[in-house]
């Protein structure tokens, strides 16, 4: 498998367990319990799962009251896909060389 491609389910993985995460902050929220820490929400975005985390805010109107949730999941996701297209730019120049 290629690196790009590692790359992708890392991306994939980690943007479905930040949905997860930020749809049970949501339910707590509601519940009126104990919530997972904004610092957490945001750093499972910045490693990896800026879709998941950008999903759930839209999918569910979790955190976008939030002009800081909305800034760093998007610049987030557009630092994973220049990333990503970077790999998949190197794997074709491997392979056409």
């Amino acid at each position: 498998m290629e690196l790009y491609q590692y790359f992708l389910i890392y991306i994939a993985t980690l943007s479905f367990v930040t949905y997860l995460i930020y749809t049970i902050d949501k339910a707590k929220a509601q519940k009126g319990k104990w919530r997972i820490s904004e610092k957490a929400l945001l750093t499972l975005s910045i490693i990896g799962g800026a879709s998941g985390g950008l999903l759930a805010m839209f999918s569910i109107r979790h955190k976008t009251k939030h002009w800081y949730f909305v800034v760093i999941n998007v610049l987030s996701a557009i630092i994973h896909l220049l990333i990503t297209l970077y790999l998949l730019n190197f794997a074709w120049l491997c392979h056409n060389v």
